[in-house]
Formats: structure tokens, C-alpha cells, sequence
């Protein structure tokens, strides 16, 4: 049985690219710096063979599966390594052995004239200990079939752990979705420039560990490319959270006004409130039915729990006193909640935007603004644009712009690899962290809080929203790692906030 484990990224780069500039980066390391390609070839083929035997040392029956492409010289390369190690070797090709060509027949020459030999694929034999797919890499744009769809599907099927080079077979590496169908690695080692599809939407089934390894390029390759996307994780982001002063008080750390929490649904505002004052909100104010005040005040007493009624009157002191708001949690699309998001929205606060409130300003195409910050989870997203959910997953990157370029401010799409896309220039963030422990009820609510609590701290909307996805996320991976992903509850984030919200 194949051992699932969750991609340890905290030391690799930020600067995530497409697969057509991390081409160009190659090209320019061949032409501006004089770097053969049969050379960034044969060193990303060492790097690979070392990763392998660093990570399965006991490893000795490899079968090495090549394409035709470049992925597959890097697998020839490997291939001869591993042999000159002792290693026993198969190599089985898919494609047309003579639609081999470039530096990827010098490295299957190179191959061939050490002793090695390759059939065609068939079929993958039972008796290997490590299967290596070098198969497709980033040039893949149509669905996988054939010969490779009988391979990606004989990969996953077989006991023995897997190791992608590059990027998984059959993974889009711009948009992360199967094509079709995708090796499920244990590890991937990519070069050059990591790809941005590699930390969202199917990948973060596909890509197990990554890695990462420049191959000696020089830097300034680097300028020649504007960032398609930045990957950012707590490690990041947690240097961007001071110290506080020793003189400082709580009107410093702002005040949040939570609005929702209609009957049955008490809960929501009560997670939402309490991330928010466990990720530093100096006040934390809730506006609920009357029939939750008691229980809220009861579990969580450092919470100004107010009521509010049929007629609403009991919101407009508390939207005068509150500078952040959190609309949406628990709130309900009825005329209760339908009132309250009116009130909030015209009031003019900076707010965040979760849940129903999401699901209300559906209805409302043409309101936008540029201070508040959105956080929708896919089907929210897909109301939001009046499209299927299916299309928001098809592109994440695409569906994150069309929703800040429609509404305004700054847009979280919450799921594997949560999107974060402001309004400036800068590229949108993924976060490479989280579980699938967080698929459960609650854990959006959580995420409301703690980035509402950052901007009512005094971070800008985008960088409230990055700062909050990367805390929500490694709470999160911090919990599950004590007490496992099966179970892990939304509850289970409020020490986890306050430990890792303060990293000094």
C-alpha cells in the first residue's frame, strides 16, 4: 500500500512559474550563458538519482518509465546512475522510440552504450521496489490516452512508491488539474522554476513531496521573468508579524463586529469571533440571534455577545463602534440575514466576506469595492461568477481573477492550495499548506476570523488575507500532526492560532 504524505514545502522557493517561462528559462540558460542542454540534462538527472536514493535508500530493483521527450532523458540519466550504482534497472518506453531526438537521444545513446537496454511498455513488473516516471513533464496540453493512459494507470495501481521527475505525468502544470488522469506520486523533483500548478486544485493529490533543485542556473536568468504566481506558507509570513510593545493596549489591535449567526446557527459566529480574538483582534464583538447570546458568553466570556432582532435596531450602535467587520458567518439568506447584509454593506467599514454573506452578494453582481476581502470556497465562487463549480476547478488561477476583477478587493478561493488575488500588481499567492483534516464544518468560519482580525490589526486587505490563509492553514497542519487529519475539528485551531500567531 502506497503511503500518501503531505508535500513538505517550507524551504522551497516562493517564485512559482508557467510551464512556457520556465521553457524560456531553460532556453536562456543554453543560449546567454553557453549551458549545453545535454548538460542541464545530465544534471537534472543526477539530482534525481540522488533524491531517489536519499529517500529510498533500500531501494535496489528500479523501473524507470520514459517518454519521448525531455522528461525522458532526465529518466535515461537516472537510469544509467542507478546502474553504474549496482541498481537493478528496467526501462520501459512509451511513444515511439524513434521520435526520440536532441539532448534527450544524446542522453539515450549515452545509455545504450553503457550496457543498457529498453523495451516498449506493456506492462509494469510486480517485482521493483521504486518506479520513476519520466514520462510526460510540462509539455503535456491534451488528455492523456493511449499507451501513457495504461501506464499512469498501471503506476497508481502498483504497490511500489513513486518518484516524478519534474511534475507528474499527466498533471497541467499551469492550472495543477489531471489531464485526464495523472501519476500519484510520493515525490516530485522539480527544476528550474517551480510550476504553479504544482500547489493547487489535483496536484496536491499528485505531487506528494516536493522538491526542488535550480540545476546551477545562473541568476540572472531569474530577471527575465515576471512571476506568474507566488507560493507563501507561515514560515513566510510570520516574519511580517512584530513583537508587540510593551505599552500596548487592546483599542491598538482593533475591534472586530462578527454579523450572523441566525437561529440554528450559532456556531459559526462563535468560531468566527474567537479565531479572530486568538489571532490578536483587541476586541471581538458578535451581533446574533437573542437565543445564542448565552451559550456564546458561556464558552467564550471574552466575547461582547449582543442580540439582535426582527427589526434590526440593535446592529447600528454596534456598526458605529466596530472598525472591521465579518459578515456572513452562520447569517442565513432569509430576511433576517438579507437585512444585515444591507445594513453592513452600507455602512462603509472595512469588512470580510464569508458564507451567506458570499452567497447574498450573488444577487448583487454589479457591487464591488476595494476594501474588503472575499472568501469563497468553490461552489461560493461559482455562484459569484454564475458558473458551475466544475469551471472554477478547471482553472483556479483564472476563476480567482475573474472574481476580484468583478467584485472588487482582494479574493480568497479557499480548497487544496488556496488562492489569494489583490488588486494591485502583485501575482496572486498560493498557500502550500493545509490538510484534508480542514474538510470539515466550521473551518471557513475559523479562516474569516483570523484574516479579519489582521485587517482590523492594521494589514492592508491582501496582506491580511495572505497572513490569515498561511496561520489558518499551519494551525491547522500543526493540530493534525498532535492528533491526526480523520477528526481534526475547527475548534481544534484556537491554541494552535495563538502558539504560531506569536513567532517571536
Amino acid at each position: 500500500m502506497k503511503v500518501r504524505v503531505m508535500p513538505k514545502t517550507d524551504r522551497l522557493p516562493g517564485a512559482l512559474y508557467t510551464a512556457q517561462q520556465v521553457r524560456e528559462l531553460d532556453r536562456q540558460s543554453i543560449e546567454r550563458f553557453a549551458i549545453p542542454g545535454a548538460e542541464l540534462m545530465q544534471r537534472a538527472g543526477a539530482a534525481a538519482f540522488a533524491a531517489l536514493r536519499e529517500r529510498w535508500p533500500e531501494a535496489q530493483r528500479l523501473c524507470v518509465l520514459v517518454g519521448t521527450g525531455n522528461n525522458g532523458g532526465d529518466g535515461f540519466v537516472v537510469a544509467r546512475l542507478a546502474q553504474q550504482a549496482g541498481l537493478q534497472v528496467r526501462v520501459l518506453q512509451l511513444g515511439e522510440r524513434g521520435h526520440i531526438a536532441g539532448d534527450a537521444l544524446i542522453q539515450a545513446q549515452a545509455w545504450q552504450a553503457a550496457g543498457g537496454e529498453w523495451q516498449d511498455f506493456e506492462s509494469l513488473p510486480r517485482d521493483c521496489d521504486l518506479l520513476v516516471d519520466a514520462m510526460l513533464g510540462t509539455g503535456l496540453q491534451r488528455e492523456v490516452k493511449g499507451a501513457y493512459l495504461r501506464a499512469v494507470e498501471a503506476i497508481n495501481a502498483h504497490p511500489a512508491p513513486v518518484f516524478s521527475i519534474d511534475i507528474p505525468s499527466g498533471l497541467d502544470s499551469d492550472r495543477g488539474v489531471m489531464l485526464g488522469a495523472a501519476v500519484h506520486a510520493q515525490l516530485t523533483l522539480s527544476f528550474i522554476g517551480l510550476k504553479r500548478g504544482m500547489f493547487t486544485a489535483d496536484a496536491v493529490d499528485c505531487c506528494g513531496e516536493i522538491r526542488f533543485d535550480a540545476l546551477e542556473v545562473p541568476a540572472a536568468v531569474y530577471a527575465s521573468q515576471i512571476l506568474s504566481a507566488r507560493r507563501i506558507d507561515w514560515s513566510q509570513q510570520a516574519t511580517r508579524v512584530p513583537p508587540r510593545r510593551r505599552s500596548a493596549h487592546k483599542g491598538h489591535f482593533g475591534h472586530v463586529l462578527v454579523i450572523g449567526g441566525d437561529h440554528g446557527f450559532g456556531g459559526a459566529v462563535r468560531l468566527a469571533g474567537e479565531a479572530a480574538a486568538r489571532a490578536g483582534a483587541g476586541l471581538v464583538s458578535i451581533a446574533t440571534r437573542k437565543r445564542h447570546v448565552a451559550g456564546i458568553l458561556a464558552g467564550r466570556p471574552e466575547l461582547m455577545v449582543h442580540k439582535v432582532g426582527k427589526r434590526h435596531s440593535g446592529l447600528e450602535p454596534l456598526l458605529q463602534h466596530a472598525g472591521t467587520l465579518l459578515l456572513g458567518p452562520g447569517l442565513g439568506t432569509a430576511a433576517w440575514g438579507r437585512r444585515l447584509f444591507e445594513q453592513a454593506i452600507a455602512c462603509g467599514r472595512p469588512l470580510v466576506l464569508d458564507a451567506d454573506g458570499l452567497n447574498l452578494l450573488a444577487g448583487q453582481p454589479g457591487l464591488r469595492r476595494d476594501d474588503w476581502v472575499l472568501t469563497p470556497h468553490p461552489g461560493e465562487a461559482a455562484r459569484l461568477l454564475q458558473v458551475c463549480v466544475a469551471e472554477i476547478q478547471e482553472d483556479r488561477f483564472a476563476a480567482a481573477a475573474a472574481l476580484q476583477a468583478r467584485y472588487g478587493g482582494t479574493v480568497v478561493l479557499k480548497g487544496p492550495g488556496s488562492l489569494v488575488a489583490g488588486p494591485d500588481s502583485v501575482p496572486p499567492a498560493v498557500c502550500s499548506g493545509g490538510n484534508p483534516g480542514m474538510a470539515s464544518g466550521g473551518m471557513g468560519d475559523v479562516l474569516s476570523g483570523v484574516i479579519a482580525a489582521f485587517l482590523a490589526q492594521g494589514w492592508a486587505p491582501r496582506e491580511a488575507a495572505e497572513l490569515g490563509v498561511c496561520l489558518h492553514a499551519a494551525a491547522a497542519d500543526s493540530a493534525a500532526l498532535a492528533g491526526g487529519e480523520r477528526g481534526l475539528l475547527a475548534g481544534d485551531l484556537m491554541p494552535e492560532l495563538r502558539h504560531l500567531g506569536n513567532p517571536v
